[in-house]
């Protein structure tokens, strides 16, 4: 049984899918060991209360990142986190922090990456024109959304689309691509050359 850590600043509605393919047997053999929210009104926390899971809030305002990150890790650690997955964890992770878990932490992000990092996403890929959009799931490195990826869903842009349909069309896509990536990091069939993730056959 793989031990998942989540990591989540507002609603968390990557979590609650994840959790829900865990507890549909959509991602077997794991379990939810840990919510860590760094802002205390995160209603993701209140949602993993509710579910049963251990939740923590540790706060992030007004603390310089370094010592924020080591009770982070901590914390982790001493739930013995396999795999941390990011929900709408709107704070950078230090170097430090991503070295303690190399290949270990997952991030979601609702663009077609390398195409419009950072935040607003879909609203850049709507204000820009493109056609098609869509999400990625990829491993975390010391740079922004910029790990190797795992998994990607296109979304085609209609012309009766808005951002915010945009966004939700795109947001399907994302609770279906964590899942796979979860299972294909858990099932370990994988190898990384270069930049390209490469699934070994069974």
């Amino acid at each position: 049984m793989k031990n998942l850590g989540i990591l989540l600043s507002g609603r968390g509605s990557n979590f609650v899918a994840i959790a829900d393919s865990i507890d549909s047997g959509r991602i077997p053999n794991a379990r939810i060991a840990l919510v860590i929210s760094n802002r205390e009104d995160a209603p993701g926390i209140e949602t993993a209360r509710k579910r049963g899971l251990n939740a923590l809030i540790i706060p992030s305002k007004g603390r310089d990142r370094e010592t924020h990150d080591r009770e982070v890790v901590a914390a982790l650690k001493e739930h013995k986190v396999d795999l941390i997955c990011l929900a709408g964890y709107m704070r950078l992770l230090s170097p430090w922090f991503v070295q303690q878990f190399p290949r270990q932490i997952l991030n979601i992000h609702p663009s077609l990456l390398p195409a419009f990092p950072g935040l607003e996403a879909q609203q850049q890929a709507f204000a820009y024109g493109v056609k098609v959009s869509g999400c990625t799931v990829h491993f975390v490195d010391e740079e922004l959304d910029h790990g190797a990826i795992i998994v990607q869903k296109t979304v085609p842009v209609l012309d009766s689309d808005d951002e915010h349909s945009l966004a939700e069309r795109i947001l399907a896509q994302e609770h279906a691509a964590y899942a796979e990536a979860i299972n294909v990091v858990l099932e370990g069939k994988f190898e990384v050359a270069g930049r390209r993730l490469k699934l070994q056959k069974s």
